[in-house]
């Protein structure tokens, strides 16, 4: 084998923890692919043999790639129509470390400084020590402890106190799709907590809420409009799975396009409603132009 096709190799076994590991810094898959190829790319231009540790060598490449992405995207962010959430990724595999971070945690995140989301992903998700991430993110030993510690308070804070299991997420989830789309005002109420929120992106190509909706009676009204709507259908149900890390489904809406809806769920009850419209998120779902398969 050549040096060449060892190199690829190598890249190619590492390639779905640096999409990851991109996806979380960024929030987008689209965006977590281009800075993977753009680290394939510097990585054919490395003399391979000068590296000792293939791993730690491309984290540092993507790390860098996402921190300098960031600057860019946050101005973008700065000026997007109604609340920005992450593209929606389904069902990760049980081999993946990150599971445990939720949308509801990536929300989080994204308060976070590019610097403190760096060094806690790095450190406290994928398990890189400290001499590795002073060298991702150009920073001393003292201040990397620093920035995981930041973002680890604010992370802490976000983790649901009481989640639920997996089956009852499910149930949950089914029961909330059925009654906020039929017009079951009261079964919806009894599904939501009285301070859930809903979010929903539509990033100004679709209609859309442009600002959060609070309390229990907002969100059921907002429902209640929806489904009292001239010309009004059913929505079909594509897929009922895990968004990231998150009960949920996956809708074809009136206009025969996808959306993604996920459940933040907390002592049984919906805390928070993440729906996601904008179709420039929601291009890489198998579901995106697929015919109904039910439940996944």
């Amino acid at each position: 084998m050549s040096l060449l096709d060892q190199a690829t190799d190598t890249f190619n076994r590492l390639r779905p923890r640096l999409i990851r590991i991109a996806y979380r810094m960024l929030g987008s898959v689209a965006e977590a692919e281009d800075i993977v190829q753009e680290s394939f790319i510097r990585w054919h231009q490395t003399d391979n043999s000068t590296v000792r540790n293939e791993e730690a060598f491309l984290v540092r490449i993507v790390t860098r790639l996402c921190l300098d992405h960031l600057k860019s995207a946050r101005v973008k962010r700065e000026t997007y129509v109604g609340n920005w959430l992450p593209e929606p990724i389904f069902d990760p595999s049980e081999d993946e470390s990150d599971g445990d971070i939720t949308l509801t945690l990536m929300m989080a995140l994204e308060r976070l400084s590019p610097l403190e989301r760096a060094a806690f992903l790095l450190h406290d998700v994928f398990g890189q020590d400290f001499n590795q991430i002073s060298k991702a993110i150009g920073r001393d030993l003292a201040a990397c402890r620093q920035l995981a510690s930041r973002a680890r308070s604010h992370v802490q804070k976000a983790k649901p106190r009481f989640p639920v299991s997996d089956e009852q997420g499910r149930n949950i989830a089914k029961a909330f799709f059925v009654a906020s789309r039929s017009g079951d005002m009261q079964g919806l109420q009894s599904l939501l907590a009285e301070d859930v929120v809903l979010y929903a992106d539509g990033g100004g190509l679709r209609p859309s809420v442009i600002n959060p909706i609070h309390t229990a009676a907002k969100v059921s009204r907002f429902f209640d409009g929806v489904a009292r709507r001239e010309k009004y259908q059913f929505p079909t149900l594509l897929h009922e799975g895990t968004i990231d890390g998150l009960p949920g489904f996956v809708t074809s809406e009136f206009d025969d396009m996808p959306q993604t809806t996920a459940l933040e769920i907390e002592n049984g009850k919906i805390k928070t409603i993440y729906v996601v419209r904008n179709p420039e998120k929601l291009t890489h779902l198998a579901f995106a132009t697929s015919s109904p398969t039910g439940s996944a």
